[in-house]
């Protein structure tokens, strides 16, 4: 766990201390930012292989002016986005790059055929290879690749290491080659460019000339189409009996004329016979005054006249009634005239419109026919210009771009750009120090700090014991001896100062010390503190309750001596027993090996009763216990004494031990006195950033 990286209130990152945590793994990262420089100068000096980048330009000519208008047939590029996008995927065809394989006979150059490089012996495909071979016994044996795989294969690499890009606002594309050398790169960037203009002019020639078949083709059948409409007409007029539309015309002038006297002549036709009846109604009135009147003729009014002045009373109407009978005779006449005059008008008119609808048939068919034939023309003639166009046009094609700027060939590699690869190298491992400095605090489980122990827990800390200077177990109390004002020897006094204030109303008589796992220095401690009272001038106990490991041995030589199990199957008595130890100032109780289960040993009566015979006999009393986590053990002897210490070694014993152990004394209703951090090691605690208390009073200890 980082300590105070997050803040507890906020749940903000301290840049402080997170800068203090980078800071005290500097010199891993340093390690770490060496490793990288010299992997990346291993890889920029000995394994990388110089590439060589060779640009080539090509621009767009967007609006071109055609000395022949061809738009239907060929036309120019917009240059609009999507036409500059498109332009720059025809660059990266892979038909334009076929061309360029067979144009620089890339299919011999090993850069680009990876089955012309020399086989390595040891690598990835050849191990799959034997292990497919190993694995796979029946295996059907390969064969090679066929010239169009190749091909492909060659296009593949020939396309990865060509890119095409447009510059931003403009009509330029920019052909860049990546090869292994300088020469290649030029010439492949210029023979793309020079491929890609002479790829426009075949595509416009090849257009142009099956434009140019295609509409000789058409011009062809559209004449015989034009000929055979006006053979149609010619064919017509010389059959049809229309002489012309003016003639038409005359002919319904005719025919309207014709209606008229029809009409006429009925008229008076119907006058005649209306004079008729009239004149065949006098004579048979024989009145000669009547007769006289419906006629009304000069003459016969002076027939009349004259036959009335005579004075006869029978004159003579001889002569009357021979110019009555002429002039009803001519009437008759006129109505019989009247008569073949509609007869004959009335065939003549019906002739006339049979004529007119014949010719109006006629005149229709001219006129569609006509008109066929001019469409036929028209379209023929429009053809035949385009024909002309396009002629014309096949010897003046123009291509879409022309080169800017030809390649050139570059003096010094592109890539492996060393300077880079180094700062680059350098960055990525102090990143990689750095991070994992970070990562190595993040997963930090064990306790550093005070305040963190006591936060975790809940418990008070009431010693900080640092790590004695002693390499074997047995030098660690003359070490307390000979430097009394040692860290270690003062860290001794404050905690036995803590632990016997920590119940003013009963002091602490019994003192049992434990911890959560073995080799915590909880044992180291127990002699210390039992030193540190004796001390005082009081008389001190030391228990090993630890009686299946039995370390005492390890510090003092009390081997294969009486102890604890001999008291309390009452062979020997408490003082019997007991060892005094002059270096120690104390007396010992050593645990001895036994058949019987230790918890079982530790929850009998006798042991209680040990225990206050032990009250009336020393002044102190200190149970050195197995860890809690191991045994049962320490849970009992918990039961009875005054005070426990529970002992956590610094930067070890992890978050979870510590939580598991204390839980295990709570379930049983034992209540831990007080925390011990023991074995600091002062110089690491100072890196953690834990340890600046320490400057502040270290001229009072003598280590």
């Amino acid at each position: 766990m980082i300590p105070n990286i997050h803040s507890t209130d906020n749940d903000e990152i301290d840049l402080n201390q997170l800068a203090r945590t980078v800071w005290r793994g500097k010199f891993w990262i340093m390690l770490t930012a060496l490793i990288g420089v010299l992997i990346g100068g291993w890889y920029a000096y000995v394994m990388a292989v110089p590439v060589y980048t060779s640009k080539s330009t090509v621009t767009l000519e967007s609006r071109q002016d055609q000395t022949v208008d061809i738009e239907s047939v060929v036309t120019g590029l917009s240059g609009d986005q999507a036409t500059i996008n498109t332009e720059v995927e025809v660059i990266r065809s892979r038909g334009l790059l076929e061309k360029l394989v067979y144009r620089l006979n890339l299919l011999e150059d090993p850069e680009f055929n990876g089955r012309l490089r020399p086989k390595p012996k040891v690598s990835v495909s050849s191990l799959v290879a034997f292990i497919k071979s190993k694995i796979l016994t029946d295996q059907l044996p390969q064969s090679p690749p066929s010239d169009r795989k190749v091909l492909d294969s060659v296009i593949d690499a020939v396309f990865s290491s060509i890119s095409v890009s447009n510059i931003r606002q403009s009509y330029v594309f920019t052909i860049t080659v990546t090869t292994q050398q300088a020469e290649k790169s030029a010439a492949m960037a210029n023979a793309l460019a020079e491929l890609y203009i002479l790829e426009q002019l075949e595509t416009k020639f090849n257009a142009t000339e099956q434009a140019t078949t295609w509409l000789t083709q058409r011009v062809s059948e559209l004449q015989v189409q034009l000929e055979e409409a006006e053979a149609k007409v010619k064919d017509f007029n010389a059959s049809a009996q229309l002489v012309s539309p003016e003639a038409l015309v005359g002919l319904n002038r005719q025919i309207k004329e014709l209606r008229d006297r029809l009409k006429e002549t009925i008229t008076n036709k119907a006058v005649s016979v209306t004079r008729l009846q009239e004149l065949e109604q006098a004579k048979a009135s024989n009145d000669l005054a009547e007769m006289a009147r419906v006629v009304n003729d000069p003459t016969l009014n002076r027939v009349l006249q004259i036959m009335q002045d005579s004075g006869d009373a029978n004159p003579d109407t001889t002569a009357f009634e021979a110019r009555f009978d002429q002039i009803l005779t001519r009437a008759q006449v006129d109505v019989s005239r009247a008569d073949q005059q509609i007869e004959a008008l009335e065939a003549t008119v019906k002739g006339q419109e049979q004529q007119i609808s014949d010719q109006s048939s006629d005149l229709v068919q001219l006129q569609q026919l006509q008109r066929e034939a001019e469409a036929s023309r028209l379209i023929y003639e429009f053809f035949l210009g385009r024909l002309k166009e396009t002629s014309v046009q096949q010897g003046i094609q123009q291509a879409d771009s022309r080169m800017l700027s030809r390649a050139v060939v570059p003096h010094s590699p592109s890539a492996p750009r060393k300077s880079r690869i180094l700062a680059l190298s350098l960055v990525l491992g102090a990143m990689l120090g750095a991070g994992l400095v970070l990562g190595k605090e993040l997963a930090q489980t064990t306790f550093r700090d005070v305040a963190e122990l006591e936060n975790h827990t809940g418990y008070t800390v009431i010693g900080q014991i640092p790590a004695i200077p002693a390499r074997r177990r047995k030098n660690v109390l003359k070490y307390l001896t000979d430097k009394p004002t040692s860290a270690a020897a003062e860290a001794i006094r404050n905690m036995r100062t803590s632990i016997l204030l920590s119940n003013l109303d009963h002091p602490p008589q019994i003192i049992m010390s434990t911890s959560s796992i073995p080799q915590e220095g909880k044992t180291t401690q127990s002699l210390a503190l039992t030193q540190n009272l004796t001390g005082l001038g009081k008389r001190v106990l030391l228990i090993e309750g630890d009686i299946r490991r039995r370390v005492f041995g390890q510090y003092f030589d009390v081997t294969d001596q009486p102890g604890l199990l001999s008291v309390l199957s009452g062979d020997l008595s408490l003082a019997d027993a007991t060892i005094e130890i002059p270096e120690l100032g104390a007396d010992i109780l050593v645990g001895e090996k036994a058949t019987t289960n230790a918890a079982d040993i530790f929850s009998s009566r006798r042991f209680a009763n040990l225990l206050d015979e032990a009250r009336l006999q020393y002044d102190y009393i200190i149970v050195d216990t197995p860890p809690v986590l191991a045994v049962p053990d320490a849970r009992i002897i918990g039961q009875v004494v005054d005070a426990i210490i529970y002992t956590v070694k610094w930067d070890s014993t992890s978050h979870r031990q510590v939580r598991e152990g204390l839980k295990s004394l709570e379930d049983v209703n034992i209540k831990v006195s007080g925390l011990v951090l023991s074995q600091i090691n002062a110089r690491q605690m100072k890196r953690y950033g834990y340890g600046d208390s320490y400057a502040a009073y270290s001229a009072y200890y003598d280590n």
